[in-house]
């Protein structure tokens, strides 16, 4: 009798262990979602990729689908060089690196008020210039001339420059200058900033930082009569 209740009693703490293992499992399951999914890239880019006030880490939310794949290609094949993101796209295929691209470029969080800046107003202007005009004397087109009059980027495979944190923007600037920054040759961007010399990085980094948001801040998608001022391979798929 005695071995049928504890034997009993080892059979009933045994359903109800299962039980409550199931009951657990059931509570933690998460829907099989896209945007469940990329929790891992908005830990840095911030929530819905608008950015985070580190001012390292870039806003991905309305860039151009074309672009943020182009950007996941490079990570992928060492076009660019961050191991957190060469990690985590290193092993997922074409279709997968679209959807997260299209998924990001779907959305359209508010910006962040633009960045403070201490730099004195001669440079402030020569940033203005390099932006709106380019130097003819270095052979620098204007920024303007590819990232659109808005400067909100140019679908599907420009971006936008405003709303980046100064920050980043040197940081790109000079990983373009040294090769630690690839794109698709001909790489229009690496060119551009190897005619950039320190004082004209800060001042265009400085310059673009502050500037507001125009009200719609989506890139408008080329016309077929766009016209590059310099070869680019970045606007091939």
């Amino acid at each position: 009798m005695k071995n049928f209740l504890k034997n009993s009693r080892t059979g009933l703490w045994s359903v109800l262990f299962v039980f409550g293992t199931f009951n657990i499992a059931a509570a933690q399951s998460v829907p099989d979602t896209l945007a469940q999914r990329v929790k891992a890239c908005v830990a840095c880019h911030g929530q819905e990729g608008r950015a985070t006030t580190d001012g390292f880490y870039p806003r991905i939310a309305g860039k151009p689908a074309g672009y943020l794949l182009n950007q996941l290609r490079n990570f992928r094949d060492a076009k660019r060089t961050y191991p957190m993101m060469t990690y985590m796209v290193t092993h997922l295929n074409e279709s997968y690196l679209q959807e997260i691209a299209e998924y990001f470029a779907s959305l359209n969080p508010p910006y962040a008020a633009p960045q403070p800046s201490q730099i004195s107003a001669a440079a402030m202007e020569r940033g203005r210039v390099l932006v709106k005009l380019g130097d003819t004397s270095k052979k620098l087109p204007a920024c303007i001339a590819c990232h659109g009059d808005k400067m909100t980027g140019l679908a599907p495979f420009i971006p936008g420059l405003l709303g980046l944190p100064r920050d980043y923007l040197v940081a790109q600037l000079g990983a373009w200058q040294t090769g630690s920054r690839h794109a698709t040759a001909p790489d229009c961007m690496q060119g551009v900033a190897k005619q950039l010399d320190a004082i004209d990085i800060a001042a265009v980094s400085a310059w673009l930082a502050i500037q507001n948001l125009p009200v719609d801040t989506k890139a408008p998608l080329a016309t077929q009569d766009f016209k590059l001022p310099l070869a680019c391979g970045s606007v091939l798929p």
